[in-house]
Order: C-alpha cells, then sequence, then structure tokens
C-alpha cells in the first residue's frame, strides 16, 4: 500500500493533518449547523435552493479561476437554484439532494477530505440536506477567507 503525505496547502487554511493516504477530516463537523453564520442556518434551512447554487457557483470560480468570486458576480436565483428548488418543491423536499451529492464530491476532493461517494449520499440523504450545504459552505468560505488575507484585501 503506497502511503502519501500532502503539504499544508491553500486548500487547508486550518492546518488539519492529513492521513497516510493523504485525507483529511471536513473542517467542520456536520451536526454544527448554526455554529457561525445564522444567516446560512437559516437560509440552508428554508431556501437550500440558494445556498446550492451559491455554493456550486464559488465553487465552479475557485476551479476555474483560482480566486474569489466577486460579490457583484454573486447572484440570488440562476438555472441551479431554480432547478434544486424546482425538484425540491416538486418531489417533497426529496429531489434537491440529488443536485447537491455531486458539488458535495467536488468539494471533497477539491480539499482532499476524507470519504466516498457512499459518504457524501448519505450526509445529504440520510442525515441532514442543509447541514450538508452549511458545512460545504464554511469549507469553501475557508479558501476564500485564506485567499483574501493572502492577497491582502
Amino acid at each position: 500500500m503506497k502511503t502519501t503525505t500532502r503539504k499544508k496547502t491553500a486548500k487547508n487554511p486550518k492546518g488539519l493533518p492529513f492521513d497516510s493516504e493523504g485525507r483529511r477530516e471536513w473542517s467542520s463537523d456536520l451536526c454544527a449547523f448554526c455554529d457561525d453564520n445564522l444567516g446560512t442556518c437559516c437560509s440552508a434551512l428554508w431556501c437550500p435552493c440558494i445556498v446550492y447554487m451559491g455554493n456550486k457557483a464559488r465553487l465552479e470560480y475557485l476551479d476555474e479561476k483560482d480566486g474569489v468570486l466577486p460579490d457583484e458576480e454573486r447572484g440570488t436565483c440562476s438555472g441551479d437554484c431554480w432547478i434544486h428548488g424546482l425538484l425540491t418543491v416538486f418531489t417533497g423536499c426529496v429531489g434537491g439532494w440529488v443536485l447537491q451529492i455531486p458539488t458535495r464530491t467536488s468539494i471533497r476532493h477539491r480539499y482532499a477530505i476524507a470519504g466516498d461517494g457512499l459518504d457524501d449520499c448519505c450526509a445529504v440523504m440520510c442525515c441532514c440536506a442543509p447541514c450538508a450545504l452549511a458545512q460545504e459552505r464554511r469549507e469553501i468560505e475557508l479558501e476564500e477567507g485564506w485567499r483574501k488575507r493572502r492577497r491582502g484585501r
């Protein structure tokens, strides 16, 4: 079995330890739903489509432009938001999580977080989709904050 170690990077602003496979844990607990931002907590609970859309847009911008999505480019509702919202409404809160799983998997891969697709599915579908959205948002915000501090903004 090959063991690798990763060094602290921009994608691990808290400097969490990596295991022998080069993976780490989430920066915050899944159940720490409202621990730091009541606005995200309420949005994830009552308007998950907006949090989902924001997470996805911010992650895509980090991946494509290697930077923080500017405030003026953060919309309140995009196609991703509408699709998530309609799926959630018309399937009785069951359908929106289907979109969340691939985004959660992308976040987990970006930050070298331990787990697999089954873990992502369980966190979103079985545990708490709003909790997962809030946890994902916190992970993205940590990198964005690190990048802003590094650039002196």
